[in-house]
Formats: C-alpha cells, sequence, structure tokens
C-alpha cells in the first residue's frame, strides 16, 4: 500500500512529466506550423539540431518546476511567491522561446517569423531590433538559464521545509522515549 508521501511524489512526478512533455510538443508544434516552406520531418530536425540545448532545457525545467510545485502543494507548502515581471519561470520560458525561434529563420524554419522581424523595428526602433535578431541565442540561453535558476531556487526551498517539517517528529519521538 502507498504512502501518502510515495503516493504524492508519484502524482507530482507524473504532472511534471506531462508538463514537460507539453513544453516539448508545444515548440515543437510552433515550429512545424510557423515552417510552411519545409517538410514537417526536416524543420522538426533544424529546431532540435540547433536548438536542442533550449528546447529539452525548457522541457526538463518546467517539468522539474511542476514536480516540485504540485510536491509541495500535496504536503501542505506554499514555496511560491506571487510575482510580477519577467522574473518567473513561465515568462522567462515564453521569452527563451521567442529568442530562440529567431534562430531557426536563417535555415528556412519558422519562416512566419519573418513577418514579426519585420515588424521590430517599427516596434522597438532599429538598433534594438538589430540587438535581439544578432544576439538572438545568447538570449535564449539567458532565459534557459533564468528558468533553471527559478526551479533550483523553489526545489532547494521545498527541501529546506521538508526539513523542517522532520524536525518537530523527530523532537516528538524524542519525548515520548
Amino acid at each position: 500500500m502507498k504512502t501518502k508521501s510515495n503516493s504524492s511524489k508519484t502524482d507530482a512526478l507524473k504532472r511534471g512529466l506531462i508538463a514537460g512533455s507539453i513544453t516539448l510538443i508545444t515548440y515543437l508544434s510552433v515550429v512545424i506550423v510557423t515552417t510552411p516552406n519545409l517538410p514537417t520531418l526536416a524543420a522538426f530536425s533544424a529546431a532540435v539540431k540547433v536548438n536542442g540545448v533550449i528546447l529539452f532545457g525548457l522541457a526538463i525545467a518546467i517539468g522539474v518546476q511542476i514536480y516540485v510545485t504540485n510536491y509541495a502543494k500535496s504536503l501542505g507548502c506554499s514555496i511560491l511567491n506571487k510575482r510580477k515581471g519577467i522574473a518567473g519561470s513561465s515568462s522567462s520560458t515564453a521569452l527563451s522561446s521567442f529568442f530562440s525561434f529567431f534562430s531557426l529563420v536563417p535555415l528556412g524554419c519558422c519562416g512566419s517569423w519573418l513577418l514579426i522581424l519585420s515588424l521590430l523595428p517599427s516596434i522597438f526602433g532599429s538598433a534594438f531590433s538589430v540587438i535581439l535578431i544578432q544576439y538572438s541565442k545568447p538570449l535564449s540561453y539567458l532565459g534557459l538559464f533564468v528558468v533553471i535558476g527559478y526551479t533550483a531556487f523553489n526545489a532547494i526551498k521545498l527541501k529546506r521545509k521538508l526539513k523542517i517539517m522532520e524536525i518537530p517528529e523527530a523532537q516528538k519521538k524524542i519525548s515520548f522515549m
């Protein structure tokens, strides 16, 4: 018979795997849908070769983030603070994905992103647009780094809360002896 802790871990793991898979599928779907001039397999292959680290890094980081969050909730912990701005995990994921799509455009992938690229100068100005395009790869890695950092921060917070939850139980055992 499963204990509540094992059941909680299993449920959280399932949700994390599902979230990571959805992230991976969504990213690849956007690449395939926005690349009408290449066969599906070619677009898929280009995305994995050029942005594999970002693609799988985001999927794993989001999966772990969902696991940590759901496991904490099942134990009654609330480890996430309500944050605003681009410091959060979901915003960083979106920005990292957004920038990583730009690096696929020269390969013939994500042709629809050319429209977005053409609109950037009118929205942000020419100099800023050139920076976004020129440094899309480093900006993608920066976004991935923020997602991984945010996930690691929450995992550390959960680990600390778990230690705190274990201390009173150990003290109870000592007092009964």
